[in-house]
C-alpha cells in the first residue's frame, strides 16, 4: 500500500485535524446537514427530554432551557433525545473499475476511500457505530471495525490490499442497503463517474425513502485531455490513446458529456432527498465536503465550521 500511503497520508491528517478541532455540537450539525432527523435513543436533539443540568462553556447557548433557568436562578440546559442517526454504513465499490487514474495520479478507489476517513472522521467524533462494506462481482463483503480513527485507517487499509480482479456491481451493493434493518442510519456509497444506471437509480430512490443517502461520485481522467495522452492506457489491452484521437475537440466532448451527466444525477439524487459529493482528487473532494457542509451550517448559524472551510479551501488553492 505504498502508493495509496503517498496519496492518502496528507488529506487523511487535514481530515483528522479537522475531525479533532470541531465541537461536539458543530460536528452533530455537520453531518445533520447530509442525514435526516429521526429518534435515536441519544442525547443533544430536540426529541424526548433526558436529563436537566447546568450550562457549561462547551453547550451551545441555543440548548439553554430558559424556564428551566429562571426557576433554578442560573443557565440550565436539558438534554433531549439526538434525532439523528447512530449509525453510519460506508459501501465502497472495489470492483476493477475503480482502478482507473484520476487527473490527481491518485486511483478512483484511493479518492474514494479518503472520503470513507471523511465521513468516519466526524461519525467517530459523534460516537456513531460505523460499518464497512465492500462490494465486487465476487462478493460483497461487511468488515467489522471496532475502535477510533487511527484503527478505521488500518482496518480501510487492510482490506483494499486486495488483487482486483471482479468486475464491479453496484447492484449487489445497493441490494446490500435496501436489506439494512437500522432504518434512517446513515448510508454512504462510493464509486465512480460511470456506474449508475437508470435502474441503480430506482433502488437509490426506494432506499432514499428510509435512509438519508450520501454519494461519493470519483471523477476520473478524461483520456483525450492534452496533460492526459502520457498516462492512459486501456485497461484491458493496455494500449495508449491512438494518436489520431490526441485533439482537443474528443476532450471538450467528453467533458461535456460527463459534466451533463453529473448535474443530471445529482438532480435526481436532491429530488430524493440525498446528497452527491463529487471531486476528481482527495484533496478536491475534501475540500468540496467541508466548503459544502460549512455553507449550509453558516447560513444558519455562522460558526467555526465556516472558518475552517475557508482556511483548508484556501490551503488548497494555494498547493
Amino acid at each position: 500500500m505504498i502508493d495509496s500511503q503517498r496519496h492518502s497520508m496528507p488529506v487523511r491528517r487535514r481530515i483528522e485535524a479537522l475531525a479533532a478541532s470541531l465541537s461536539l455540537p458543530t460536528v452533530r450539525k455537520a453531518l445533520g446537514v447530509v442525514e435526516g432527523e429521526h429518534a435515536s435513543g441519544r442525547r443533544a436533539g430536540s426529541g424526548d427530554t433526558m436529563e436537566t443540568r447546568l450550562y457549561t462553556r462547551e453547550d451551545e447557548a441555543r440548548l439553554i432551557d430558559w424556564k428551566t433557568s429562571a426557576r433554578a436562578g442560573q443557565p440550565m440546559v436539558t438534554q433531549r433525545e439526538r434525532l439523528v442517526t447512530s449509525r453510519v454504513w460506508l459501501l465502497m465499490d472495489v470492483g476493477r473499475q475503480m482502478l482507473g487514474a484520476c487527473p490527481s495520479g491518485e486511483r478512483a478507489w484511493q479518492v474514494a476511500a479518503n472520503a470513507m476517513c471523511m465521513f468516519a472522521g466526524l461519525s467517530l467524533k459523534r460516537s456513531d457505530e460505523i460499518s464497512l462494506v465492500f462490494g465486487d462481482a465476487h462478493s460483497i463483503t461487511r468488515v467489522p471495525f471496532h475502535g477510533g480513527f487511527a484503527q478505521f485507517e488500518r482496518t480501510l487499509d487492510d482490506a483494499l490490499e486486495r488483487d482486483w480482479a471482479g468486475s464491479r456491481n453496484i447492484g449487489a451493493l445497493l441490494d446490500y442497503a435496501l436489506r439494512i434493518a437500522d432504518r434512517q442510519a446513515l448510508i454512504v456509497l462510493a464509486t465512480d463517474e460511470h456506474a449508475l444506471r437508470e435502474e441503480h437509480l430506482h433502488t437509490l430512490r426506494i432506499i432514499a425513502r428510509t435512509h438519508p443517502v450520501v454519494l461519493i461520485d470519483v471523477a476520473t481522467l478524461n483520456p483525450f485531455a492534452p496533460d492526459a495522452f502520457a498516462k492512459v492506457v486501456d485497461g484491458s489491452s493496455g494500449r495508449r490513446i491512438p494518436a489520431f484521437l490526441r485533439r482537443e475537440q474528443p476532450a471538450r466532448e467528453v467533458a461535456a458529456h460527463r459534466a451533463f451527466l453529473a448535474a443530471a444525477l445529482e438532480h435526481e439524487l436532491v429530488t430524493t432527498g440525498s446528497t452527491m459529493i463529487r471531486a476528481s482528487s482527495s484533496e478536491a473532494m475534501f475540500a468540496r465536503f467541508v466548503s459544502l457542509v460549512s455553507a449550509a451550517l453558516s447560513r444558519s448559524t455562522g460558526n467555526q465550521l465556516a472558518a475552517v472551510a475557508h482556511l483548508n479551501t484556501q490551503e488548497l488553492m494555494a498547493r
